[in-house]
């Protein structure tokens, strides 16, 4: 494995380490200071509300249980499988780490409660946390990565 392998590996695995931690304690302090369902202002439309989710991000789903527990962990595969093929692949690093570090705040969630814990609120749109924030900028990363590939084959054809 070359250096630039395993630096890539290296980023990604603490990215996701980061983005789990601040998950968790985040959820932690919201859990222990804001009652369920409760608002608080912050800053203009955006509010914390303490929700439990039990289906996935932004509350599709609800009530998947263990068959989420089993799309995450495929998820999380394919996500690390995509990595694996070229983890050298500029900003690839940035996304998986943003992906896994997101998806396991959520695992870990749904497996020690049995639901995941939002607290986001904007308006007309339902409660999120930090970890679905990493999801989805993983996720438009990941896009950007594969339509830029795309269009640059097409261009050099």
């Amino acid at each position: 494995m070359s250096d630039r392998v395993k630096r890539a590996w290296g980023l990604a695995a603490a990215l996701a380490l980061v983005v789990f931690i601040i998950d968790q304690v985040v959820k932690n302090i919201v859990e222990h200071h804001i009652v369920l369902r409760e608002q608080v202002d912050v800053l203009g439309p955006l509010k914390l509300t303490l929700s439990h989710n039990e289906g996935v991000a932004f509350g599709l789903a609800d009530g998947g249980g263990a068959l989420l527990v089993a799309i995450t962990l495929i998820a999380l595969g394919v996500v690390l499988w995509l990595f694996a093929r070229d983890p050298a692949r500029p900003w690839m690093w940035v996304a998986t780490g943003l992906l896994a570090g997101g998806a396991v705040g959520n695992l870990v969630d749904r497996l020690r409660h049995g639901h995941v814990t939002d607290f986001i609120e904007l308006p007309h749109w339902p409660p999120f946390n930090l970890a679905d924030c990493g999801i989805t900028c993983g996720v438009v990363i990941l896009l950007v990565i594969y339509v830029r590939e795309a269009e640059r084959a097409e261009r050099d054809s």
